[in-house]
This record gives structure tokens, sequence and C-alpha cells, in this order.
């Protein structure tokens, strides 16, 4: 994976959360992405030689089954290329990523105001409807 690539896309990702990942969390996240020892893994998208898209997804254990859950943690597709089917594509490569792993479940989160990315995440899975609950420590 082609780190200049991935950074200008977990930037732009970043922006749209309106959040500020400190750069050394990043290089930890980059170095996890790249240790076969860690349960995460990440894909770009590129159209010719742009990368257009990025997800993040980690499996781990569920008390609820026998086989791992896989997190899409992060997804983020270039403003200009929304709607064009790169957040579908990227989403069908983790589920293909999860079967093959055998995970029971592929879950993520989105914020409620990301209502764009619902319309794509309402064909492509059913809401859980839980609600998320969460204590920064």
């Amino acid at each position: 994976m082609d780190r200049a690539a991935w950074d200008r896309l977990w930037q732009g990702y970043q922006r749209f959360y309106k959040v500020a990942i400190p750069g050394p969390v990043s290089d930890l996240t980059w170095a996890r992405l790249h240790d076969p020892a860690e349960p995460m893994a990440a894909m770009l998208a590129w159209r010719s030689a742009r990368a257009v898209g990025l997800v993040h997804w980690i499996f781990h254990r569920s008390t609820w089954t026998e086989g791992r859950y896989c997190y899409l943690q992060d997804l983020y597709v270039d403003p200009d290329l929304r709607g064009g089917g790169v957040g579908r594509a990227l989403i069908a490569h983790v589920r293909a990523e999860a079967e093959a792993a055998g995970c029971s479940r592929l879950y993520w989160l989105t914020h409620e105001s990301n209502a764009e990315a619902m319309v794509l995440y309402d064909k492509v899975a059913e809401r859980s409807g839980f609600v998320q609950y969460r204590v920064v420590l």
C-alpha cells in the first residue's frame, strides 16, 4: 500500500469527521496495518494512478458466536467520486475478506449526520437498532 496515497485519504477522512488524529497514532496505525500479527487490514481503491478511497477493518472475537466478527472501522471516498460505486466496492471487498476469514458478522458505525453514506448503507446492510455509548479514557 502506498503511504502517501493512504495519508492523503486518511487526512480527508479526518477532515470529514472534524477530528485530528495525532501523527504518532497515524504512524502506529500504518505499522499495524502492515503487521501480519495484527488483526487489522486496509485497502485502497484506485482510479488510474490516483487512490480514491480507503477502508480499514478489524477482526475480533465475540461472545455471541463461535465465529469472529469483522468491524469495518473506517471508510472514505474522495468527495468528487461519492455515489459512483467506490464505497460499495470497498464494502464488498471487506465482506469477501470477512467471509473468507470465517466471520459470522460484518458491521460498522457511522455518524447520525452522515445521511449521504446511509443511503448506500441501507442498500447493502441492515440497521441493528443499537445505539452506541462511549466513555473516553
